[in-house]
């Protein structure tokens, strides 16, 4: 009888079910869509909703977790799987996630700082503690896609009032407590709600710190109930626990932890499920949390999942009226949003610089729908300045319109910062070995002023200070003074390149410099260099003018740095042109003119990338000291020969270089190529020229480290000159960096 009485009652439900029984609306059973969190997997979620709407299984509530929360809070905004099936197929999920600043939207002072051969990561300091980064991720262009994805709903702050009913699962990492977000900036929701511990940074929302919900919920079925379903249709995408062979990154260590946390409550949450409950488990096989550039191949894993469970899901489906009528009242909803209008703008500044410096770099059209292209521009304009860990926007219903509202907040490791380097250039005849040490405190005022002090230990210690000052709240005028003392090593080749003396050059001085950006990519600036030293010789008879010297020069520099990376880069351009004259009137101890120009372009087909290049030097008098003359020789400027062989008044290179990367290593991303080189120095103006010139050539292996770009190569000139080079932290190619005074 008890047999008897349950086949009764489930005959009933499965009759109740189906949608051409329901001809009163509401009478059918509420279904609720619970979405597991997973990382990359979560892309089967696609896969479901397919099969869901193709047939015509309708969903009235969505609870979701992490990757999960990012599809179901897209789809309960409106959009179609097969919109989301775009976003996930065409988005680049690398750069997107690899959370670096583009170096065309760096900041101009922020580009110089490539040319100094410091670790571009930088821990902050305070009351002599290190202090690091939340998250290994800040995942600014996360932040980004996500609002531009549903910028349409953006001004719906009630999750019921979505086209689809729908909550988010976080962790307030504070508490461990469960944090249910059901109202709010959808956007930031689902960010927040996918904040992986320690590989992403965590986010405030309702002063709560939230991180990735997977730690305490990852499959919220009780949370799905509680909206009001019925019948629940779970997708667990969870990855299963990595074996150690797997745990080799900081983001799998991250995944692995979340795992475990979750494990549990999932297995908790799975018993709850009933027999009119319908769990899906996606064979997702060897794709990771990880794996986004594998992303599109968990859909189709997806819709065969959900195809599997056809049998259990076709009670549930509704007519083809009926079905068009959910989807229309769908889409009435969704219709009903779109771009908003934006009536006003309000700057949040959680930080040290003046409101101004932010506004200054905010699009503050108004009375206009929000030009989002613009406004992403804008906001890495901000994040390129690398003062804040968040820039971000909302854009906020009031009773007199929309307010744009951009928020940044501080780095909370910031304002001062240490960093490190090393730079090693050893071509196995005269090597040169160098370490230092930086420290740099940022917004030092409103107008982001900038301290910064080093020292430099090894073949050529120097130590050096400087005040970098904007005077306006865009940035862009600015004084920059910068007191330096060190030395420097010269050594004295003969005509066939053997070494006939060392010398030591002695220096201390300052500059004193006034100058304009324009944009991030280029700069003018002018001033005056007041320098002295001495020269002496430690090996051989160099037959030079030695002794003390004096310089007093008055300069001016126009540079454009259009590249998109120094080491090794792919595109863009530069130029840099620097007019100088040493004066008596400033001291120095003879008069002398030089202009120097060094240019480079590069351009990327397929996986090669090929840049020309060149520089040109000239004294208009022929008559510069030692120290100010112009040097050739090492690898990429006449490779083969000894660095810094040749000097003299005048110089002209040419070079071309092609290069292809080796592989995917995005850790650490490795190079080979060659370069040919053309060139030489002279001593008299009318020697200039190429016809009498050197050649010269590399072929090189490279890769970019931690410690900046490291390179393996050997080079051959004219007349048989070979010669091996190991470089770190050195641009191929390019001067050498290092405390340079101008």
């Amino acid at each position: 009888m008890r047999v008897l009485c349950t086949l009764l009652v489930l005959t009933s439900w499965t009759a109740a079910a189906r949608a051409a029984d329901w001809p009163v609306p509401g009478a059918r059973p509420k279904i609720g869509l619970v979405l597991s969190g997973g990382g990359a997997r979560g892309a089967a979620h696609i896969g479901v909703l397919k099969v869901l709407e193709a047939h015509r299984i309708p969903i009235d509530y969505i609870a979701a977790t992490s990757m999960g929360a990012l599809v179901g809070g897209l789809y309960a905004s409106g959009m179609t799987p097969a919109q989301l099936d775009s976003v996930i197929v065409t988005t680049d999920w690398m750069e997107t996630l690899a959370d670096n600043i583009p170096r065309g939207d760096r900041s101009f002072r922020r580009k110089r700082d490539d040319d100094l051969w410091l670790v571009k990561h930088k821990p902050g300091l305070r009351g002599g503690q290190l202090l690091f980064p939340p998250g290994l991720l800040d995942a600014h262009r996360v932040d980004l896609l996500l609002k531009r994805l549903s910028l349409c709903v953006t001004t719906v702050r009630d999750f019921d009032r979505l086209s689809i009913p729908y909550r988010a699962v976080a962790a307030d990492i504070v508490t461990g407590d469960r944090v249910v977000l059901d109202h709010g900036d959808l956007a930031l929701a689902m960010r927040a709600s996918m904040a992986i511990p320690a590989a992403f940074a965590p986010r405030e929302i309702d002063g709560r710190l939230l991180v990735d919900g997977g730690i305490v919920d990852n499959l919220p079925i009780d949370l799905v109930r509680q909206m009001g379903a019925d019948i629940v249709i779970a997708v667990d995408i969870g990855t299963p626990p990595s074996g150690r062979e797997h745990l080799y990154s900081v983001p799998a260590i991250a995944a692995q932890l979340t795992t475990i946390a979750g494990d549990r409550n999932r297995n908790r949450q799975v018993a709850t499920l009933g027999p009119h409950d319908i769990l899906m488990l996606p064979d997702l096989g060897t794709i990771t949390t990880a794996s986004f550039g594998r992303a599109a191949e968990a859909i189709p894993i997806g819709e065969r999942s959900a195809d599997s469970a056809l049998t259990r899901l076709a009670p549930l489906a509704l007519s083809p009226a009926d079905y068009e009528a959910y989807q229309a009242a769908r889409a009435a909803r969704a219709a009903a949003r779109g771009i908003p209008r934006i009536d006003s703008v309000r700057i949040v500044n959680r930080s040290r610089v003046a409101d101004g410096v932010i506004a200054n770099r905010v699009p503050t059209t108004t009375g206009v729908p929000l030009d989002w292209a613009r406004m992403e521009a804008g906001l890495d304009r901000i994040y390129g300045l690398e003062l804040f860990e968040s820039v971000y926007y909302d854009v906020v219903p009031t009773p007199s319109g929309n307010t744009l509202c951009v928020t940044v907040r501080e780095r909370a490791w910031g304002p001062d910062y240490v960093q490190a380097g090393v730079s090693v250039l050893e071509d196995f005849e005269h090597p040169n070995f160098n370490v230092a040490l930086a420290y740099s405190r940022t917004a030092v005022d409103r107008l982001n002023g900038e301290w910064r002090t080093g020292v430099q230990i090894g073949q050529e210690p120097a130590g050096w200070t400087e005040l970098f000052q904007p005077l306006d709240h865009g940035l862009k005028t600015f004084v920059d003074v910068q007191p330096l003392a060190g030395e420097r090593n010269v050594n004295v080749f003969d005509a066939t390149g053997h070494k006939v003396a060392e010398l030591v050059m002695r220096r201390y001085g300052a500059t004193l410099a006034a100058g304009r950006e324009f944009g991030t990519w280029s700069e003018l600036r002018a001033g005056v260099l007041r320098e002295g030293g001495r020269t002496d010789v430690t090996l051989g008879e160099p037959a030079l003018p030695l002794g003390r010297y004096d310089t007093g020069e008055a300069f001016g520099q126009f540079w454009i740095d259009k590249l998109d990376e120094l080491p090794f880069p792919h595109r863009g351009a530069s130029l840099r042109a620097r007019y100088a004259a040493g004066l008596t009137d400033l001291g120095s101890g003879s008069r002398y003119e030089q202009w120097d120009v060094e240019a480079t372009a590069a351009a990327t087909r397929g996986e090669l990338t090929g840049s020309i290049g060149g520089l040109f030097g000239t004294t208009l008098h022929s008559n510069a000291p030692l120290e100010r003359m112009f040097c050739l020789g090492g690898l990429g400027q006449l490779s083969g020969l000894q660095q810094d062989e040749r000097f003299g008044q005048h110089a002209l290179l040419l070079r071309g270089m092609a290069y292809a990367r080796l592989g995917d290593f995005p850790l650490a991303p490795v190079y080979a190529g060659c370069s040919v080189e053309y060139g030489d120095v002279f001593q008299e103006r009318p020697a200039i020229g190429l016809a009498d010139a050197t050649a010269a050539g590399s072929v090189f292996f490279g890769l970019e480290t931690l410690f900046g770009p490291l390179c393996v190569a050997f080079g051959r000139a004219d007349g048989g000159r070979n010669n091996c080079y190991f470089t770190l932290g050195q641009p191929l190619g390019g001067h050498r960096p290092g405390f340079r005074v101008h």
